[in-house]
């Protein structure tokens, strides 16, 4: 069944939400703010790992690394176009019309929670080329995995963040069942360099959503989206960057 990798993946978010808002109501505000810190850091090191990995080259017995103009001008160019769109404005304003229509008006970290918890589940390699794996071969094992982390990540994050990381699941099922329907038409430009690209970008962007997590909202990540763009596209061209 075509697109039952993202069904499975949103499944997983939700139950992790579930079990994240019912264990979160026993703790008191005090571990809620220090479970959201070191939620945050987990993110800034998982973020961190990813981004290491496509920058350090192993060459004989010497460590090198790379890349560093992919990650400027991938950044660069993702910034200016996602504040001319303004991307993160237009989220948060889904976070709130999503707010009102689930009767949570009141949950003054809702949106907050939403934001956080899409960005974190929807940024990286795993949900493009598993999309695209299910959208062609119908192979789900990529997505699968994906859900068993995002299951994990999302209900820690609701215990903190609180029932806002559950509706992280309609970005998900957008932006994955999209690229699981036009699988066939964007194959073509998910190469090997591509992903590669996509998977160092989309790191350094989660290293934002901790930083965000552990010190406030310093950066505005979804303004940083159109980088993940320009990673895939740079890829073709043909110097090294």
């Amino acid at each position: 069944m075509i697109g039952l990798g993202t069904i499975i993946n949103c499944a997983a978010i939700i139950v992790g939400g579930v079990f994240g808002l019912l264990f979160g109501k026993l703790l008191k505000e005090r571990v809620q703010e220090t479970l959201q810190k070191a939620n945050g850091i987990c993110v800034l090191f998982i973020g961190i790992a990813g981004a290491m990995e496509g920058m350090l080259r192993l060459s004989g017995s010497t460590l090198s690394s790379g890349k560093s103009m992919l990650i400027i001008a991938s950044l660069a160019l993702g910034a200016f176009v996602g504040e001319l769109i303004n991307i993160e404005h237009w989220v948060e304003r889904f976070g709130e019309w999503l707010k009102i229509k689930t009767g949570n008006a009141k949950d003054k970290d809702f949106v907050n929670g939403f934001v956080t918890a899409s960005l974190t589940v929807c940024i990286g390699a795993m949900a493009v080329v598993g999309s695209i794996k299910d959208g062609i071969e119908g192979d789900i094992s990529i997505l699968t995995t994906k859900a068993i982390l995002d299951l994990i990540i999302v209900m820690v994050m609701t215990c903190s963040l609180g029932k806002g990381c559950i509706f992280s699941a309609i970005p998900v099922a957008v932006f994955q069942g999209t690229i699981t329907a036009l699988a066939r038409l964007i194959k073509p430009l998910m190469t090997e360099a591509a992903s590669a690209n996509l998977s160092l970008i989309g790191s350094v962007l989660i290293f934002c959503v901790g930083v965000n997590l552990v010190w406030g909202k310093k950066i505005k990540v979804a303004n940083l989206l159109p980088s993940l763009v320009f990673a895939d596209a740079i890829s073709f061209i043909p110097i090294e960057l």
